[in-house]
C-alpha cells in the first residue's frame, strides 16, 4: 500500500505541474474602509466579510469552499490517507476518575464513537455501567459533552452539553443511582465551575447572562456565580458574586472539605488572580484576601488551612498556608519554598499535598506532608505529561492521567497507605513509598511506539535565549536535509507544550516524517519569566523562537526549507500568520488552524476581550504600535510569494471568529504572487457545525484531518 501511494503522488505532481488546468480562486470584492488609529490611517477591503449572516459573505464562502474542494478532493492517496485516519482515530480517550463517595466517574471514548460516553462504578474495582451518552443525542455526534462533576457522596452528576463545538453549555443534573434526569436545567453555563453543597443539596455555579440581561454584545461575559437549590427554578438563583465587576473577569468556585468556606478565584487575564472567602456559617459577604498585584494564585481550603500556590516574587511558584482565622495576606506563611522547576498544581489530598511540577518541558510528581516536608517522588514511566490529577480530602488514593509522545493515555491510582518507611515518631521519612498501579489505558494496537524515538534538543533564538524543541521520528533517521518535516508551537497564555500523545502524527511518521514541538516563550514551561517574555509587547520574541526551531531543523539536517511545514492552532494560528508574513521563505507549506489575523479588531469579536491582558489592544496608544508590528492581516505584501496555505476555520467558533480567515484568504489570493497558484495555493476550509475544536466529532476530525494531511503530502512530495 506504501508503494502505491508513493507512486500517486509523483503522479499529483504531473497533474498539478499543469498549472492552467484548474479554476483560478474566486475574487472577493474590494470594498475600501479607511479607519485611523492613533493618527495611522489603515485601509482594509475586506471588512464586509465579517459579518458572517451577509448573502454577499456566505455566497464568497460558497465559491471558496468549492475552489478548495476542487484542488484537495482530486489528490491521489486521499483513500490511503482516510483510511489509516480512520484507524488512528479511532484509539480511544481516558480520563481519571472523579471520586463520589463510593462511586467512580470518568469518560472514556473507543473506536468510532463521535463522543466520550461518562461511565460510573461502585468500587474502585467495581463493574462499570454508563451514565451519560452525548452520542445518542444526535446522530452526526454534534452534541459535545463540555464538563461533568459529581455531588460530594456521588449521588448526584452535573454535567453541561453543548451544540456544534458552541461550547455554550446547558447544565443538567442525573441521580447515578437509577440514571434519572431531574428536571433542573441551567443555561449559558460555559466552562462551569460547580461547588456542592456536603449534603447533595444545592451547588454554586458560574454563568453568563442570558440575552437580554446586558447590553448586546455583552452576553459573551459577566460571568458570575450563583446558588442553585435543587428542585428550585433556576431563574430565581441568588446571585453570590460579580455584580458590579469588571465584565471580563472569570470566577470560579471550591468549597472546602467542613462545608463551611466557599473560595472565589478571580481569573483577570494570564498574570493576575484575585481570591475572596466567604464564610457560609456566617453568612459574611466574599472577602478578598490578596491584596491586588499582578501575581497568579490558587488555593483550596481543608480543616479550615488555606493552602495558596502563587508566582508572587517567585516565577517558578510556591506554596503558603494561612492558618484558619488568620487569612490575610500578611499572615500566609511559605510552606514549600521555589525551586528550579515549575509548580504547576497542589492538592490537600488524603491529608498530603500532591504537587505536580514540570521540568524542561516534562512533569513531575511530587508529595509532601502538610507541613511543607517532601516524603515521596512518583516515578512516571517516561519522559512524558500527567494530566487530569483527581483526589478527595478524606480519601487514601490518587489518580492521575499519563501519556507522552510514544506512550497512549493511561490511568494510575496511588495508593497512600504507605509501604514503608515510617519514622519512629509517626512522621514520614522523604523515602516513603507509596504504591502506582496502573488503573486503565488506551489500547493502541494500530501502531508500535517502539519504532520510534523521542529527542530533546536545545537551540538559541534571535537574542540568546536557549530554547528547548522535542523531536520525534522513526528510529534510524537519515539526517539528509531531505525530511519532510512537521513543526509546531503555541507560545502564549502560559500554556506548556509538553510530550502529549498525538494520534495523527503517527500518519506522518509512518510516511518517514520528522515530528517537531517548539517550546516557545509565552507558554508556561519555565515559569512566569517565560510567560511574560511572550506576552504584549514581547510577543514578537516568540516569533523569534519559531523562526530559531526552523533554522535548527535545516542546520541539523534534519530538513530543508523544501520540506519545512508547520502546524498551528488559536494562538499559535496567530504564529503561523506572522511566520507566513515574517519569513515566508522559510517553509514550503503553512497550515493555520482557527487563527487570530488581524490584530487590531480581534478584541471586538466573541470572547476576545477576555485576550487583552495578554496581547494588548490597539485602542491603546502604545499597545497599537506593537500589535500593529506584527498583525498578520496588516502585513501581507503584494507580489510576494507565499508557502502553500491551507487556512481552517469553523462556522460556529465561539472564541475565535472565522471573520479572521476569511479575510486573509481573500486578501492574499488576491494579492500574492501566488494567489491563483494552483501548485502552491492559497486555500480555506470551513468546517460546519464546529466551533474552536473542543467536542469535535471523530468523523469531523478524520474528513478534517486527511484534508490537512493530504494537503500537506501534496505539498511537501511525501512518498516512502
Amino acid at each position: 500500500m506504501v508503494w502505491m501511494i508513493a507512486s500517486l503522488f509523483v503522479l499529483a505532481a504531473a497533474v498539478y505541474a499543469a498549472d492552467d488546468a484548474k479554476p483560478a480562486p474566486p475574487k472577493a470584492e474590494k470594498r475600501p474602509l479607511e479607519e485611523t488609529f492613533h493618527g495611522t490611517k489603515i485601509v482594509d477591503n475586506y471588512r464586509w466579510l465579517e459579518d458572517g449572516k451577509s448573502l454577499d459573505t456566505q455566497k464568497w464562502v460558497e465559491e471558496e469552499m468549492s475552489y478548495t474542494r476542487g484542488l484537495l478532493d482530486p489528490l491521489p492517496g486521499r483513500d490511503a490517507i482516510h483510511k489509516r485516519l480512520t484507524e488512528l482515530l479511532s484509539i480511544g480517550s481516558l480520563t481519571a476518575p472523579q471520586m463520589g463517595g463510593k462511586y467512580y466517574f470518568y469518560t472514556r471514548r473507543e473506536g468510532m464513537q463521535n463522543q466520550p460516553v461518562v461511565y460510573v462504578r461502585e468500587g474502585v474495582e467495581g463493574k462499570d455501567r454508563v451514565l451519560f451518552d452525548a452520542n445518542q443525542l444526535a446522530a452526526d455526534g454534534t452534541v459535545a459533552l463540555d464538563w461533568f462533576q459529581p455531588s460530594e457522596n456521588g449521588k448526584y452528576l452535573v454535567y453541561g452539553t453543548s451544540l456544534s463545538g458552541s461550547e455554550m453549555s446547558t447544565l443538567h443534573i442525573i441521580e447515578t443511582k437509577t440514571g434519572t434526569l431531574l428536571p433542573d436545567t441551567i443555561e449559558r453555563t460555559r466552562a462551569a465551575s460547580i461547588a456542592w453543597m456536603l449534603d447533595n443539596s444545592g451547588f454554586y455555579y458560574t454563568r453568563y447572562p442570558r440575552k437580554g440581561d446586558v447590553a448586546e454584545g455583552q452576553e459573551m461575559y459577566n460571568r458570575h456565580v450563583f446558588y442553585h437549590e435543587l428542585g428550585t427554578d433556576p431563574a430565581t438563583d441568588p446571585l453570590i458574586f460579580g455584580e458590579g465587576r469588571d465584565p471580563e473577569d472569570w470566577p470560579s468556585v471550591s468549597l472546602d472539605n467542613d462545608g463551611r468556606f466557599l473560595l472565589i478565584t478571580v481569573q483577570q487575564g494570564w498574570t493576575k488572580t484575585e481570591l475572596f472567602l466567604m464564610d457560609l456559617k456566617k453568612r459574611t459577604p466574599p472577602t478578598r484576601i490578596t491584596t491586588g498585584k499582578n501575581f497568579l494564585y490558587s488555593g483550596s481550603v481543608y480543616n479550615g488551612r488555606l493552602y495558596i500556590t502563587t508566582n508572587e516574587d517567585a516565577p517558578r511558584y510556591r506554596l503558603f498556608v494561612a492558618e484558619a482565622g488568620n487569612y490575610e495576606r500578611d499572615d500566609w506563611k511559605e510552606l514549600i519554598p521555589q525551586t528550579g522547576s515549575v509548580l504547576q498544581g497542589v492538592g490537600a489530598w488524603g491529608g498530603k499535598l500532591f504537587t505536580q511540577y514540570e521540568q524542561n518541558a516534562a512533569s513531575q510528581l511530587r508529595i509532601f506532608d502538610l507541613d511543607g516536608k517532601q516524603i515521596s517522588e512518583i516515578h512516571l514511566p517516561a519522559l512524558g505529561t500527567v494530566f487530569g490529577s483527581e483526589g478527595k480530602w478524606d480519601r487514601d488514593e490518587i489518580f492521575f492521567g499519563f501519556f507522552s509522545f510514544t506512550i497512549p493515555p493511561s490511568i494510575y491510582r496511588i495508593d497512600l497507605e504507605p509501604i514503608h518507611a515510617k519514622a519512629a515518631n509517626g512522621n514520614f521519612d522523604e523515602g516513603t513509598v507509596f504504591a502506582t498501579s496502573l488503573w486503565a489505558k488506551v489500547d493502541a494496537p494500530s501502531i508500535d511506539p517502539s519504532a520510534y524515538e523521542v529527542n530533546q534538543e536545545w537551540y538559541h533564538s534571535k537574542d540568546g535565549t536557549r530554547v528547548p524543541m522535542f523531536i520525534v521520528n522513526k528510529k534510524g533517521l537519515k539526517k539528509d536535509g531531505n525530511n519532510p518535516t512537521l513543526l509546531t508551537g503555541y507560545g502564549g497564555f502560559n500554556v506548556s507544550l509538553t510530550p502529549s500523545f498525538s494520534r495523527t502524527a503517527y500518519l506522518w511518521m509512518e510516511h518517514g516524517g520528522v515530528f517537531a514541538v517548539a517550546n516557545l516563550r509565552g507558554g508556561a514551561e519555565f515559569g512566569e519569566d517565560w510567560h511574560r517574555a511572550g506576552m504584549l509587547g514581547n510577543k514578537q520574541n516568540v516569533f523569534d523562537d519559531m523562526i530559531a526551531a526552523a533554522e535548527h531543523l535545516i542546520s541539523e539536517k534534519y530538513t530543508d526549507k523544501s520540506h519545512l511545514a508547520i502546524q498551528g492552532g488559536s494562538n499559535g494560528g496567530l504564529l503561523m500568520g506572522a511566520m507566513i508574513t515574517q519569513r515566508p521563505d522559510l517553509f514550503r507549506a503553512v497550515v493555520c488552524q482557527v487563527p487570530l489575523l488581524d490584530m487590531l479588531h480581534y478584541q471586538d469579536f466573541q470572547i476576545a476581550k477576555l485576550w487583552i491582558p495578554e496581547y494588548g489592544s490597539s485602542e491603546n496608544a502604545d499597545q497599537f504600535k506593537w500589535l500593529y508590528a506584527y498583525s498578520p492581516y496588516h502585513h501581507v505584501k503584494a507580489g510576494e510569494e507565499y508557502p502553500a496555505i491551507l487556512f481552517m476555520t469553523a462556522d460556529t467558533d465561539t472564541r475565535v471568529d472565522p471573520m479572521h480567515a476569511k479575510k486573509m484568504t481573500a486578501l492574499m489570493q488576491d494579492e500574492a504572487k501566488n494567489g491563483s497558484s494552483r501548485t502552491r495555493p492559497i486555500l480555506l476550509r470551513i468546517e460546519t457545525k464546529a466551533g474552536h475544536g473542543a467536542g469535535k466529532p471523530v468523523t469531523k476530525q478524520i474528513e478534517e484531518y486527511t484534508d490537512l494531511y493530504s494537503f500537506l503530502f501534496w505539498q511537501l512530495g511525501v512518498k516512502e
